[in-house]
């Protein structure tokens, strides 16, 4: 088992997820799409992967497109084209409808350069035309064919930037749950997915129905006994020696079992015991690690991921509401329903929408993405690096919502 940080991974680098992965496998035989849930970094892509190359095994035909990167729905359409590209039989039926030049030349070009192409095809307005010939191309395909779309909640907030963003984005949805409901129990059979909450999305837009045909499965952080099985596991592939307390105490630091910080702290705690010519690394070592790692300076990008994400999932104002319950829940260990009742009052007049509606759908982002956890009147933190990384950028900085509450005449007036 490989040490893998940042990438997703499959076959023998796979690890902790044969339960999910027998009931997607359950899902996807029986013809039904499937929403693929889970807060940041839990591993939902490696999921997506993996499950592709499983069923490739017994004769389907995954497609996995990325569409991160797109702006427009034309980008969308030829990333869903470039990703079907290489799989025999598909290229050919993808450009039945193209030039001349693209039907001819299909079968010497790479994909990059069919991408290239296939995108010079699409103008505004035909998008959905080349869009139904590739749902036709999957169809008609000899396998049954996994099309699995990530990042699509990504593509859809940076529609909303644009003026008529929301109407758009209510356009494609639609075309593409049509699409999908024509299919009658065919295929492709769909997987979508992304790192912000599509669920949320679309309750924000006021368009929930448009998901409604994909089945909602939720991946969750590993569990303490899955996340020391997986350090073991690393550590004896990668001969690192560790102290008996050390698989335990990287939990028990983390908070929660997010697969991508289990990797990175191992991989941390290697690098310290190769300079030290191999020596085992103890559970002090695990302690400096977070510290000085996970939440130093090398450890910024990968906690900036989460702020750049909220960022993205939400208009300016909700954002910053959100940013307002993150800086309370870190700082006072809470953000309490008092805390919440101050906030809905700074909030008035500041947005359209009523105030308790807007810290609602800040609220349910942030518990959606497994930033915050509900308790009794309250939410808190389930993740304790998040916990501290939020802490340590707003501590000294924030000012309790206790002190700022407009109706309470004293204090909040400072």
């Amino acid at each position: 088992m490989q040490s893998a940080t940042g990438r997703w991974v499959v076959g023998g680098d796979f690890f902790g997820r044969d339960a999910e992965l027998r009931s997607l496998e359950r899902r996807i035989h029986d013809r039904n799409h499937v929403l693929l849930s889970g807060q940041r970094r839990v591993g939902k892509t490696s999921i997506a992967r993996e499950l592709g190359q499983r069923l490739k095994a017994q004769s389907w035909a995954p497609v996995f497109a990325d569409v991160e990167r797109a702006a427009s729905e034309e980008d969308v359409i030829a990333e869903l084209a470039r990703a079907a590209h290489p799989v025999r039989g598909l290229g050919a039926r993808l450009v039945e409808g193209a030039s001349r030049w693209m039907r001819d030349n299909v079968d010497t070009l790479s994909a990059s350069a069919f991408h290239v192409k296939f995108r010079a095809e699409l103008t505004a307005g035909n998008w959905r035309r080349y869009g139904d010939g590739l749902f036709d191309a999957c169809a008609n395909h000899g396998q049954p064919v996994l099309l699995v779309i990530d990042e699509l909640p990504v593509f859809l907030s940076r529609l909303l930037g644009d003026d008529d963003g929301a109407r758009r984005a209510d356009v494609f949805l639609s075309w593409l749950r049509s699409a999908f409901q024509a299919l009658e129990g065919g295929s492709p059979v769909a997987v979508l997915s992304g790192s912000i909450g599509f669920a949320p999305l679309v309750e924000r837009l006021g368009i929930p129905d448009r998901i409604n045909y994909l089945y909602p499965f939720e991946v969750r952080p590993w569990g303490r006994d899955t996340s020391i099985a997986c350090f073991r596991r690393l550590a004896k592939s990668n001969g690192l020696q560790a102290a008996e307390g050390v698989a335990g105490a990287v939990y028990d630091t983390l908070g929660l079992g997010v697969p991508h910080f289990v990797q990175s702290f191992f991989a941390r705690l290697q690098d310290i015991s190769d300079m030290r010519d191999g020596a085992p690394v103890t559970e002090a070592d695990v302690e400096n690690v977070y510290r000085t790692g996970l939440l130093g300076p090398s450890g910024h990008s990968d906690l900036m991921h989460y702020e750049i994400r909220l960022r993205e999932a939400l208009d300016d104002h909700t954002y910053d509401v959100a940013m307002e319950i993150l800086a309370e829940a870190a700082v006072e260990g809470v953000f309490s329903t008092d805390a919440r009742r101050v906030l809905e009052r700074l909030s008035i007049g500041k947005a359209e929408a009523a105030p308790e509606r807007v810290v609602e759908q800040a609220l349910g982002v942030l518990v959606h993405d497994g930033y915050l956890q509900p308790a009794p009147d309250s939410h808190r933190f389930a993740f304790r690096l998040l916990k501290d990384w939020w802490e340590g950028r707003f501590r000294g900085r924030h000012v309790p919502l206790a002190d700022r509450d407009p109706g309470a005449g004293g204090s909040g007036g400072r």
